[in-house]
């Protein structure tokens, strides 16, 4: 099996690389598969109607078809998730299909109310969201809101979270 970490924000001074490279190092201590990052910002994603040229959708849609399952490493902005994100997921259909997913936010709130609009939108790609949430907090996980320096007590949920994600994408795994 291989999952995906997929970076949500493309934005300039974006931390979300810094919490993907932790996500990948801590799956080898409580995963049990392989994980990737992948980075939207790769793909030169056209935004959703506005050109003809379909060469990063298709590289896009290949990438995610490599995948049973995903962790979507995401940002909080205005109470949602960036745009760059909705986006990436509006220019695939099928490759979401039957897959598992995991979201580790950050933000303000930890990013929870961005986890809440994701989680409808994953429900209508046929993509199961898993129970357990990485809630990172810009005041306490990242030391002047750009280092990211995780507090301990995480390490709890990552127990948790990979086995679940993992169980989760293997049982979909059948049904595609």
């Amino acid at each position: 099996m291989k999952i995906g970490i997929i970076l949500g924000s493309t934005r300039e001074q974006r931390v979300s690389e810094q919490v993907g490279k932790w996500v990948l190092d801590q799956s080898n201590l409580y995963g049990s598969t392989t994980y990737e990052i992948v980075d939207i910002r790769d793909f030169e994603l056209p935004f959703l109607g506005t050109s003809a040229d379909m060469t990063g959708i298709k590289k896009w849609n290949s990438k995610l078809n490599e995948f049973d399952g995903f962790v979507f490493i995401l940002a909080e902005y205005n109470h949602s998730m960036p745009a760059s994100l909705k986006n990436a997921l509006d220019l695939a259909r099928e490759p979401w299909h039957n897959k598992a997913a995991g979201i580790i936010s950050y933000g303000s709130a930890g990013g929870a109310r961005a986890t809440e609009h994701l989680r409808g939108v994953l429900g209508e790609l046929q993509v199961a969201d898993i129970r357990t949430h990485i809630l990172l907090s810009l005041f306490t996980d990242f030391e002047n809101g750009s280092t990211f320096k995780p507090m301990d007590i995480h390490k709890s949920n990552l127990e948790i979270f990979f086995p679940q994600l993992e169980s989760w994408s293997k049982a979909l795994k059948t049904i595609r």
